[in-house]
């Protein structure tokens, strides 16, 4: 069975955004997301900002890349549930990191952490009534 029939087939809980909802709205996010990280990451290799602030940001990015082979390869929703968790919590680690450096970059955030935030929320449901 494809990804998708997989991901239909599973019980969700009914305020579940659409796929293509879904689709989009990681398509605003991945430019912000390549924007702010890309400028993190070039502060730190130029010595702009301590090493120890990139950190989270690294691993948000590591976790986030690695949720979808989760999910939808391995359909592992146990193992998707705890990556969402550390991708939230990287978000946040990020804002709180970033924030005395680069005050836009927490900021721009914010949009991320709120998509995560429902996601996250999302994740658990699924998992819970798939369990």
């Amino acid at each position: 069975m494809s990804w998708i029939e997989w991901y239909e087939s599973l019980a969700k809980p009914s305020w579940t955004p659409s796929p293509a909802t879904i689709g989009t709205i990681w398509q605003l996010l991945y430019p912000i997301i390549f924007i702010t990280f890309g400028f993190v990451f070039w502060q730190a290799f130029r010595g702009k900002i301590p090493p120890a602030v990139v950190t989270p940001f690294a691993i948000n990015l590591v976790a986030n890349l690695a949720f979808t082979p989760i999910q939808f390869n391995l359909r592992n929703l146990p193992l998707a549930t705890a990556d969402i968790l550390v991708v939230w919590a990287t978000v946040l680690w990020c804002i709180v990191a970033i924030w005395p450096h680069y005050r836009w970059v927490a900021v721009l955030q914010i949009p991320y952490l709120i998509w995560v935030s429902i996601a996250t929320v999302l994740q658990i449901g699924i998992t819970w009534m798939n369990r």
